[in-house]
């Protein structure tokens, strides 16, 4: 009998033990009891919803980390701050990824959180441009460095135009109305909030002309390759964070604009117009590789690489923090 409860009491103890093990591996403050701070680069956009969500829903917080935002005129200046440690992670577009992996391959993302269109060229009627054949020899203010880079050129590749037959002028997004206004260029390519800006000002006196063709801008949060190696830990909370925010947007889309709402200033009608364009989820997907790939190919093609072949961009792409929190969402060929 006695060796019966003995062996009962071991059980016990075990089961007591495994549980203990699986409750603190899966508790939002397993990891230390001092949240980790981190600071997260961006411009101030919906496409960041999930984890403006995250942050303020206090997701974050309970999973140990304690994140701030640092607000940049876009993804490549937010990136371009990251390799100057001035965050600790970036979120940006896969193109600004590839222009950084080809200059020096210090960037890695773990993870997509938003898939969307909404890359416009606007240009001034009163110069004579009625459409797209017109930009031949005209000045065009573009925020350098960024995925519009990649859309103006082929958007004018499928026009039956290069790169060298227009003038890029470097414009910050949020300078692009008083520029056009100024007459320093005669077409901008900028996108949501900035052409609603400059929609309002000019009225029917611009065209307005989407870029993108149908190919989607993946929206990435990244980190330096350092950093990502020696915070794996972190990581893993973050998207832990992240998976929770996606699940409520998913769940509650009209809370979820309320909260873009009170952080970004955004009207109803401004949330209605844009909200179809956007797919937020948080993966890491095939179509990302493919579409490094591409853009990689475009920019070696057009000279804005001194690379001359593209690298296995696979590389770059931490997959084991996603595997680990949402296996099903990491669908990328080895």
């Amino acid at each position: 009998m006695e060796k019966i409860v003995a062996a009962i009491g071991v059980i016990a103890t075990l089961v007591l033990l495994g549980f203990g093990t699986w409750y603190f591996s899966n508790s939002p403050m397993a990891y230390s009891p001092k949240p980790e701070s981190i600071t997260v680069g961006a411009p101030a956009i919906e496409t960041n919803a999930i984890i403006y969500v995250a942050d303020d829903l206090g997701y974050f917080k309970k999973n140990g980390l304690n994140v701030t935002f640092k607000t940049y005129d876009s993804g490549g200046a937010a990136v371009h701050g990251l390799l100057r440690n001035e965050t600790e992670l970036a979120l940006a577009s896969e193109f600004v990824m590839v222009n950084n992996i080809l200059k020096n391959g210090e960037v890695r993302t773990f993870g997509n959180i938003d898939k969307f269109e909404n890359m416009f060229l606007i240009a001034r009627k009163d110069r004579g441009i009625g459409s797209v054949f017109d930009l031949r020899n005209r000045r065009i203010g573009v925020p350098r460095g960024t995925i519009a880079d990649f859309y103006l050129g082929r958007y004018l590749n499928l026009h039956n135009m290069e790169l060298s037959d227009v003038t890029l002028v470097n414009i910050r997004p949020d300078n692009s109305s008083d520029a056009l206004a100024a007459g320093d260029v005669d077409a901008v390519v900028t996108w949501h909030p900035y052409l609603d800006e400059i929609s309002n000002r000019y009225g029917d006196r611009v065209i307005v002309c989407p870029i993108q063709s149908s190919q989607l801008t993946y929206w990435n949060i990244i980190s330096r390759t350092d950093w990502t190696g020696l915070h794996q830990g972190t990581v893993d909370r973050f998207l832990r964070s992240v998976a929770q925010a996606e699940e409520y947007t998913t769940n509650r889309p009209q809370e979820t604009k309320a909260i873009l709402q009170k952080k970004l200033n955004y009207t109803d009608a401004y949330m209605a117009a844009v909200w179809p364009d956007h797919q937020f989820s948080i993966s890491l997907d095939q179509s990302l590789v493919l579409a490094m790939e591409d853009e990689g190919r475009w920019m070696i093609k057009n000279n804005l690489s001194t690379v001359k072949t593209i690298p296995n961009f696979r590389e770059y792409i931490y997959m084991k923090g996603l595997e680990k929190m949402k296996p099903e969402s990491v669908n990328i060929i080895r």
